[in-house]
């Protein structure tokens, strides 16, 4: 049974060396997810991954069933996630290409299906999100990214947008204000779900592109599908050697 999943997003639809054992159909309480979950082995381990957006990347970020998505994937009896996005880069260092592994988050989204505690309920749930980011998960992206010498922020916010356009120059400016050093659109609520569901989760961000207003002219979509084709290929090496490690890393969340 695997106990690690992974989630593609804009630019990793795939895992080029996943040894595909087979696709699974998973219906949820919250409909379909994005699409079928792939079992295989990476690295020789167990693995499930499930691309984001779905495939030929068709489904924007404000329309993603997060809900199915995390639900799906526990249910597997999948314990850690990977979470892999594109994101934009707002502080000076986090210049295209880069890794980052961001350790907090700031919600900026709105009308997304946000929580599984709404219905049904015993009593009202709450879960604690002060650190929204799995540390033994990050410490082992942050160990393998060192180990590879790839360049990539140990630290960082991630402002979570609603898209699917990007944001003005003024919005940026707030974001920075607000602490914020990256900005994408599918940090939340696929972080939160993850604590609800005891999931130890994590995310491996690409900095795709620099955010409004902090690089020369207008956002070329070419640039980032230039930049993104390298940040990839970063992570799939991440991947390859955060993977073996995994094995033995106890994280503090609790599976409900």
């Amino acid at each position: 049974m695997a106990e690690l999943a992974i989630i593609g997003g804009t630019g990793l639809t795939t895992l080029k060396n996943l040894e595909i054992k087979h696709r699974q159909v998973m219906p949820t309480p919250y409909g379909e997810p994005s699409g079928p979950l792939i079992h295989g082995q990476l690295c020789n381990k167990d693995v499930v991954f499930i691309s984001r957006h779905g495939r030929g990347h068709t489904i924007p970020p404000h329309r993603v069933n997060y809900r199915a998505n995390i639900w799906a994937l526990r249910e597997t009896g999948v314990r850690s996630v990977i979470a892999v996005a594109a994101v934009g880069g707002i502080c000076e260092d986090m210049q295209p290409g880069r890794l980052a592994f961001p350790d907090q988050i700031i919600d900026y989204t709105w009308s997304r299906q946000h929580t599984c505690f709404e219905s049904d309920l015993d009593q009202v749930t709450h879960i604690d999100f002060t650190e929204p980011y799995s540390e033994p998960v990050r410490r082992l992206l942050i160990k393998a990214a060192r180990q590879l010498k790839l360049e990539a922020a140990e630290h960082g916010t991630y402002a979570a947008m609603q898209g699917p356009r990007l944001e003005t120059a003024a919005e940026i400016d707030r974001l920075e204000r607000d602490g914020c050093s990256m900005v994408g659109m599918t940090g939340m609520p696929e972080a939160a779900l993850a604590r609800e569901l005891g999931l130890c989760y994590a995310s491996c961000a690409v900095i795709a592109n620099r955010a409004a207003g902090r690089g020369t002219g207008t956002i070329s979509m070419e640039d980032i599908e230039t930049n993104l084709v390298s940040g990839m290929a970063k992570v799939r090496r991440l991947l390859e050697t955060a993977i073996p490690m995994l094995e033995g890393v106890s994280c503090r969340e609790s599976r409900p």
